[in-house]
């Protein structure tokens, strides 16, 4: 029996949804299932592209570059939440008004239900509790998730994308040995002082993205305006990347413990 979902990721900005779910993304639109991405800000505090035509902002520019990963990834609907980005943890744009951070929760989760409530979704993708790495603007998406859920006309499945700190370890220590790795200290602190990702024990889904990781760096390659972040990515030799970049990870509130490799959209029963 054919199992179709409508599935909604919920990103924080224009270019997270390809370096976190893209590979899901496309997969999902692939084996027929409608696919949904809801940006809340509007990537405003991103890099000014430097070919930016006269009178183009780079709001205007970020959600062209969105456009674009999403008809890379096969998305079927993009929707604006409508938030100004609130930049790094103790930037003064935390407090500005329209910022994503600084919004009422209740506001900003009867947003995403609006969305939510509209596609009758089945799966909600939103964020581990600091967002990865503790960005103010990802930290609001877990929090507005939450909300949400307690919103929502009919409650969708939730999983919440995170990354791997253990395998991040491990290819420290493999990049070490290898005389390839910076001064970086994968269990140092992120944005907000916590640790990057999350132990792989807290962890239930890795999705290995196989051939879709290619397409995960064409999604990627739409926000080429970002040089310092997606540039960094995009440098990699495509064998590094896909070692980087190949397995995307997912944690589900209320599953059994344990990390699962596999796909979180197989038909049950």
């Amino acid at each position: 029996m054919e199992f179709v979902s409508t599935i909604v990721f919920f990103h924080a900005h224009p270019d997270d949804e390809a370096s976190g779910t893209a590979g899901s993304m496309a997969r999902a639109a692939r084996e027929g299932h409608r696919v949904v991405v809801v940006y809340a800000t509007n990537g405003d505090h991103g890099e000014p592209a430097a070919d930016l035509a006269e009178g183009e902002t780079v709001v205007a520019r970020r959600q062209s570059e969105a456009e674009a990963s999403g008809r890379v990834t096969g998305t079927a609907r993009i929707a604006w939440l409508g938030y100004a980005d609130s930049g790094m943890t103790g930037w003064e744009q935390n407090a500005a008004a329209g910022a994503f951070h600084s919004a009422d929760l209740d506001e900003a989760a009867a947003r995403l239900v609006a969305v939510l409530d509209e596609e009758d979704a089945d799966v909600l993708v939103g964020y581990d509790w600091h967002g990865g790495y503790g960005h103010p603007d990802h930290v609001k998406v877990h929090d507005v998730t939450e909300r949400a859920l307690e919103l929502v006309a009919r409650r969708p499945r939730l999983l919440e994308v995170t990354m791997n700190r253990d395998r991040m370890r491990t290819m420290f220590e493999m990049a070490k040995a290898a005389g390839m790795a910076e001064d970086w200290d994968p269990d140092g602190p992120g944005d907000d002082g916590n640790p990057v990702g999350m132990p792989e024990s807290e962890i239930h889904w890795a999705v290995p993205l196989g051939d879709l990781v290619a397409t995960k760096r064409a999604a990627l390659a739409c926000h080429a305006s970002q040089t310092s972040d997606v540039g960094m990515m995009l440098a990699m030799e495509p064998d590094i990347f896909a070692m980087a970049f190949g397995t995307e990870y997912f944690i589900e509130p209320g599953h059994d413990a344990g990390m699962r490799e596999g796909w979180f959209l197989e038909p049950k029963g």
